[in-house]
């Protein structure tokens, strides 16, 4: 439930340069963190979530929310 809050209410994210794209980003989950997720679009237009762990300071700059 946290990881599909942070994902339904993402701040900001982007996508990298994979194949299959791959999507980075950050949302709030149901306790008020911010979580980072990495994503790809599956075939049928839903999204799978591969990754989710408390922001680091990495992917909050990578997205530009953190210099």
């Amino acid at each position: 439930d946290d990881v599909r809050s942070a994902f339904m209410s993402a701040l900001r994210s982007r996508a990298r340069d994979t194949d299959p794209v791959q999507w980075v980003g950050v949302g709030i989950d149901g306790d008020g963190r911010i979580l980072e997720f990495n994503t790809v679009e599956t075939g049928d237009g839903d999204w799978l979530v591969f990754h989710a762990m408390p922001a680091t300071k990495k992917v909050l700059q990578e997205i530009g929310l953190r210099r």
